[in-house]
């Protein structure tokens, strides 16, 4: 059984932990920050990272906020950040649409159910979209809307993909629509599937929530383009040309963040203990994801 290392108040052993990467890959909500509080020492632990010569790249599922927005985000907490140095699960998604799917006409459009981080990227990848924060669709549903959906009249013969994320207003409407693209023969895919969202202090229900209900009505899982899909992974290595051995993933969930980083061959997994996981899940006999060291707060890598 491997044993993960508790690094927090162990000074040589952060030391030589530190020394082993070249590169940290970093979780955002519940490492850095639980919805607008910063956690103690997070800014400073990331600038001494970055005076170590450390390339630090911010990989997160939040399909909410484009990279221009967190941004923005990491300007307004002090926290020192390059967009190019920002990877969320929108930006993943809107690269493997793009690239490797490389729809065109007649269906290469997109049906959105998420936030107006997903349309963002889509657009900075000029991948035509409808649906996500279209406020027409923010309503009830009407007698009328059955007929139109179930006779075809409603959908845009143009939509070739039902891309599904966390989504604040998420309705009988828009899950109607998404099932009917599907039944059309749209592919599914999913920013993430994560169950919850960990803010301000406690956890609220995520995209793999949100969405629940369409995967339940279609009957299969969405590709999902988030950690801990290896998808994501390739697209971070040929972004930024990273040396997996001397990689390490940074984050608070076992079932995304570090494993995530196990599946991908990195260096070391570091576990964080101020979001989604806690120690019981990975300490002990039997456990199968087991990250290489944790900590009680990221800032406890100051020593």
């Amino acid at each position: 059984m491997v044993t993960p290392k508790y690094l927090t108040g162990d000074k040589p052993a952060i030391d030589e932990f530190i020394d082993r990467f070249d590169t940290f890959l970093f979780d955002c909500d519940g490492v850095l920050w639980s919805g607008e509080q910063v956690y103690p020492k997070t800014v400073e632990t990331i600038q001494m990272l970055k005076d170590k010569g450390k390339r630090l790249v911010f990989v997160t599922n939040n399909s909410t906020k484009s990279r221009a927005a967190y941004k923005q985000k990491f300007d307004a907490k002090g926290i020192p950040c390059n967009e190019e140095d920002v990877f969320g699960s929108s930006y993943s998604a809107a690269i493997y649409i793009s690239r490797i799917l490389k729809l065109s006409p007649p269906r290469n459009k997109v049906f959105v159910l998420g936030e107006a981080g997903i349309e963002h990227e889509l657009a900075s990848c000029s991948i035509p979209f409808i649906g996500g924060t279209d406020p027409s669709l923010r309503r009830d549903m009407t007698p009328d809307d059955y007929t139109s959906i179930a006779s075809g009249a409603a959908l845009d013969p143009a939509v070739g993909v039902v891309l599904i994320g966390l989504d604040f207003h998420i309705n009988y409407l828009k899950m109607s629509l998404a099932l009917a693209y599907l039944r059309a023969g749209a592919r599914f895919l999913a920013t993430n599937g994560d169950s919850t969202l960990p803010s301000h202090g406690t956890l609220f229900p995520g995209a793999g929530a949100t969405g629940a209900g369409i995967v339940r009505a279609w009957g299969a899982e969405p590709l999902a383009l988030g950690k801990p899909s290896q998808a994501m992974m390739d697209a971070v290595e040929g972004k930024f040309h990273v040396d997996r051995t001397r990689t390490c993933m940074v984050g608070d969930r076992l079932n995304t963040d570090i494993q995530f980083g196990i599946e991908g061959g990195l260096g070391g997994t570091l576990a964080v203990l101020t979001g989604v996981s806690k120690k019981e899940e990975f300490l002990g006999e039997g456990k199968e994801i087991v990250p290489t060291a944790y900590v009680d707060m990221l800032g406890d890598l100051l020593g």
